[in-house]
């Protein structure tokens, strides 16, 4: 005889899985404006520049291939330099906060 599913575990496994993919999609959102120094943006200055691309991006995917291939050139040249120095965007100096 087959043993009987939890399905209230399962759902709350999957509720918890979901949980911690949505905390990492957080976290990995919140390096990339750090590695990009968009930080060094204020937030209303960030989400100005998101809403403006979100409206640009409307009706023209040739948009989304060029910033895709910026961005792809991005994280290329940052695996071989191991730093965003040069992007002229970190005000920070060094110290990265």
């Amino acid at each position: 005889m087959r043993k009987p599913r939890d399905i209230d575990a399962e759902l709350k496994a999957l509720q918890e899985k979901a949980k911690q993919l949505k905390a990492q999609r957080t976290i990995q959102l919140g390096e990339l404006v750090e590695a990009t120094g968009a930080d060094t943006l204020s937030i209303e200055a960030l989400a100005g520049v998101l809403l403006a691309a979100i409206e640009q991006v409307d009706g023209k995917p040739e948009a989304v291939a060029r910033w895709t291939e910026r961005g792809t050139a991005f994280f290329q040249a940052g695996a071989k330099k191991g730093s965003r120095k040069g992007t002229g965007n970190d005000k920070n100096g060094a110290s990265g906060a």
